[in-house]
């Protein structure tokens, strides 16, 4: 029996549903969903396998004008996974216009099979929809281009099907029984990123990151050590919030889907930590897990 393998990347605008479509073609939620942009912030594979195929998706952070070295990290692991790519998920959205040609031209030079993805349809016309298509047809004359709607699973089984007849022929990368490339501390960590993002307004998401200091399992619980990085102390006493009740909720929401995740009683100690500049610190970056260029 022929088996055929490759890496799916997803790429596109911030906030354009990239996580809400990763979580639905896997069908398991490996990437935070929040209305805001800059959700995703490092590259996150979803492993999606068949008696004959598998698929490796990529989730990558949003396309950007860098404003700090994390922004450029960020970046570099979008450009990064167009390079591994087998097949590239271009998604954009219906109400916002795609305006990065340098993307355009190199996906035209790399010749790798293409698929627009024109999402938030539900939210549209039919008249709009189809000029989005035929603009897309246009721009892209090799790629597939699909409307769907990654909220609502509108068209993500057309997504799949598609993906499985451009997929090359290969032996699998990954153990068949593998759901991503990421450990559970990632997810611990993004779990408590989500919450923050949720939890909070204005430019808090935006200017906290989050380590895990310690992860040690026992026979009963799990015990996870966290510390949250600020970029001032302004933002450090709104995280604690008055008499520590902020921080308090925020380990209330995480540690509920902290063991759902892991399925185990957890013990989690939230810490905040001022760290100014944290978004430009190179070896701050690389503790997060960030991959700096030179």
């Amino acid at each position: 029996m022929t088996h055929k393998a490759g890496y799916a990347t997803i790429i596109g605008d911030p906030n354009v549903g990239k996580s809400t479509l990763m979580n639905a073609l896997t069908g398991e939620k490996l990437s935070i969903i929040t209305h805001k942009a800059q959700t995703t912030r490092h590259r996150i594979m979803g492993i999606f396998s068949g008696d004959d195929f598998q698929i490796v998706y990529s989730d990558t952070p949003g396309i950007m004008k860098p404003h700090y070295l994390l922004h450029e990290a960020m970046l570099s692991a979008v450009h990064s996974s167009i390079s591994d790519a087998d097949i590239i998920l271009l998604m954009t959205d219906i109400n916002e216009s795609f305006e990065h040609e340098d993307i355009i031209s190199r996906l035209k030079e790399l010749k790798l099979p293409v698929i627009v993805l024109i999402n938030k349809i539900d939210i549209s016309d039919q008249e709009t929809v189809e000029k989005e298509v035929m603009k897309w047809k246009q721009k892209l004359e090799n790629a597939e281009v699909i409307p769907i709607s990654a909220l609502l699973c509108f068209n993500t089984a057309k997504v799949f099907e598609t993906i499985l007849d451009m997929l090359p022929e290969s032996p699998p990368f990954y153990p068949k029984e593998e759901l991503t490339d990421r450990s559970q501390r990632f997810f611990v960590s993004e779990i408590i990123r989500e919450k923050i993002l949720l939890n909070y307004t204005e430019e808090i998401p935006y200017s906290v990151e989050v380590a895990i200091e310690e992860f040690r399992e026992t026979e009963k619980l799990i015990r996870i050590i966290a510390y949250i990085f600020t970029a001032r102390e302004s933002q450090k006493a709104i995280i604690l919030g008055h008499q520590g009740r902020a921080i308090k909720k925020l380990g209330i929401d995480a540690r509920k889907d902290i063991e759902e995740f892991l399925d185990k009683h957890v013990y989690l100690e939230l810490n905040v930590k001022v760290s100014k500049n944290w978004r430009e610190n190179e070896r701050l970056l690389k503790r997060f897990g960030y991959s700096i260029e030179k």
